[in-house]
């Protein structure tokens, strides 16, 4: 498979406010745009693609969709058309029916206006429901407050902290925390964001 076919690799989500698209190199100017609104490349408690970065970002989640354990994506506003984020499923382990949903950013202008939400709607029951998943995680930086509230929000469980879980692109050694929905949670979950999605006052 190559990456003028992504439809054949992965499935678009499609919601009420918002489209998740496999993500396929001619996004880069798009992610770029996406990005600029907060410049975001500059966050320390993520990674965002910047101009210099966003090549190899996209080389690095197309090769992860070809090899199986990933399913990168962009999330496209329904009313403009226009790309607004990333995210993505990644470290897809299909024997024992588990993966995690991550690489999550949203321009800044977005935020806290129920994309997240819905996007994240979408990936989950697409997880439980299409792939039968019996975990899914979620992992952010310890220092990431905005992040972790926002997991929590979703409806997941925190599990613990994971030390020096990974090494940061100015080589800080992360802390990262772990959060999980399992299997038999999902359907108050689901329950939970769909009544956010159509009660914004509640997002």
């Amino acid at each position: 498979m190559n990456d003028n076919a992504p439809h054949f690799l992965q499935p678009t989500l499609v919601g009420e406010t918002v489209e998740l698209q496999p993500l396929h190199q001619n996004h880069a100017s798009a992610l770029l745009d996406a990005a600029a609104d907060g410049q975001l490349w500059n966050m320390k408690v993520t990674v965002v693609p910047g101009p210099e970065t966003v090549d190899k970002y996209i080389a690095f989640a197309l090769e992860g969709r070809q090899l199986g354990t990933m399913m990168p994506f962009v999330i496209v506003r329904r009313d403009t058309g226009l790309l607004v984020g990333s995210t993505r499923f990644w470290k897809i382990d299909r024997a024992n029916r588990k993966l995690e949903i991550g690489h999550t950013w949203l321009s800044q202008s977005v935020q806290r206006s129920g994309v997240n939400t819905e996007a994240k709607y979408l990936l989950l029951v697409h997880a439980f429901e299409i792939m039968q998943s019996v975990r899914v995680q979620f992992t952010t930086d310890e220092l990431n407050e905005k992040s972790r509230e926002a997991i929590l929000r979703i409806g997941a469980k925190q599990e613990g902290i994971v030390r020096h879980e990974r090494i940061m692109p100015d080589g800080r050694k992360r802390n990262s925390i772990r959060f999980s929905i399992i299997d038999s949670e999902w359907p108050d979950v689901k329950a939970m964001l769909q009544e956010k999605i159509a009660r914004p006052s509640l997002r």
